[in-house]
């Protein structure tokens, strides 16, 4: 038996920070997510897998659009021609109604506990392997309840597989996306546990095999690297597994880090990034730069850093039709003051450079807007402002020292 594991396509995703991108390279990217999915189901006909399984978070929204769900359609209908079984479950994401969505009707295609309740349903391969799938859809955006302690045992002579959208349990913060422990899904012993929900591919478990596919296409600098699908082959004779990762997404985000150890001109310092991101690049990528010794840049050099233009103006010189889309400026933590300033700058840095303290100022400001409100909750948000806060406090800093010096 062979079947693919896929989770979090996020069709319509809107990969936010790129709007200024020009329309038609904005819409290429946006594209990605489709390109990904339908290279699955390619995969999928080719191999002649068994089982096609998706782990929740296909579209984006509770709202997709109907070129979205029309595409899904197709793809499904692609995958139940070539009597593909198709299991899919809805995520925290996609909690539609299912009598609003277009689905295929076909007895190769199940869309698993539209009740959000745990729904078991049985399988047969070509050559009469069975299997069974275990799993619940989400109808509304959180489950704080734990679903895994809802699961049934493991049911004896077939090849049990859990389908779930979670994520593990934390101590403090939201635990809101039917959150579960790694013991509790040990202790099923099911011989493969599909989940969905967390944006990175990883294995929690080899024995039981327990593990997230991670999602199709990065779309931000945090979700880097090779994204794709995980493909299980199974021997029907002593149901052992093995797990691997196929990569499908045209685009990878990554991010490289660059060294300014003394003044250059802007011309060449923009060529030196270039050239370094040029040299780290295997395929098409879109790209982050986080610049340390940024004292060594001017107000308006660091100014200039922070606007579109000079995202176009290095992603003209970059191979493979690569982006830059982020330029991140880091201060000298040790600028060069006599003790007592010295004393005085760190001081001020524990006082007002701390997470309440940004909350608080952008408090008033976020009233008034909703993406600001929802980014002030965004920790890489909130350690951009401190940085950005550090990099004009100490050129500020430094042009006062050489005044005086």
């Amino acid at each position: 038996m062979k079947f693919i594991h896929l989770s979090d396509a996020h069709l319509d995703s809107p990969f936010l920070g790129l709007s200024f991108l020009p329309s038609k390279q904005f819409e290429q990217i946006k594209q990605t997510t489709e390109i990904s999915f339908k290279r699955s189901v390619d995969y999928a006909i080719d191999e002649q897998v068994d089982l096609f399984l998706i782990a929740g978070d296909t579209f984006d929204s509770i709202h997709p659009s109907p070129k979205s769900q029309v595409f899904l359609v197709q793809q499904l209908r692609r995958l139940v021609d070539h009597e593909i079984q198709v299991v899919m479950i809805l995520g925290n994401h996609d909690y539609l109604n299912p009598e609003e969505m277009l689905l295929v009707n076909s007895t190769y295609f199940k869309l698993l506990g539209q009740d959000q309740k745990i729904e078991s349903a049985n399988f047969k391969t070509k050559s009469n392997f069975e299997y069974v799938v275990h799993g619940f859809s989400y109808r509304e955006n959180h489950i704080e309840q734990d679903m895994a302690a809802q699961f049934p045992i493991k049911v004896t002579g077939k090849y049990n597989i859990g389908l779930m959208h979670a994520g593990e349990k934390m101590q403090k913060g939201h635990n809101v996306y039917a959150p579960f422990t790694l013991s509790e899904l040990k202790n099923l012993n099911y011989d493969y546990f599909a989940l969905g929900h967390i944006h990175h591919r990883q294995v929690l478990s080899e024995h039981p095999l327990i593990a997230y596919s991670g999602n199709l296409q990065g779309r931000h600098i945090n979700e880097q690297g090779a994204k794709g699908f995980d493909l299980i082959e199974v021997n029907e004779k002593t149901k052992q597994a093995q797990i691997s990762f196929i990569a499908t997404a045209p685009i990878e985000w990554h991010e490289a880090k660059f060294n300014l150890q003394q003044e250059l001109a802007l011309s060449d310092l923009i060529e030196q990034i270039a050239a370094k991101l040029n040299a780290e690049m295997q395929k098409r990528s879109l790209w982050g730069i986080n610049i340390y010794g940024s004292d060594f840049l001017t107000e308006k050099e660091a100014d200039f850093l922070q606007e579109s233009e000079a995202l176009e103006e290095i992603s003209r010189k970059l191979n493979n039709n690569s982006l830059l889309v982020r330029i991140k400026l880091h201060a000298d933590e040790n600028l060069s003051l006599n003790k007592s300033d010295q004393a005085a700058f760190n001081q001020a840095q524990k006082q007002v450079l701390n997470k309440s303290e940004i909350l608080t100022l952008g408090q008033s400001l976020a009233k008034k807007d909703d993406w600001l409100a929802d980014m002030m909750q965004d920790d890489n948000f909130v350690e951009e402002v401190k940085s950005l806060t550090q990099v004009k406090l100490g050129q500020k800093l430094k042009e006062l020292n050489d005044e005086i010096n």
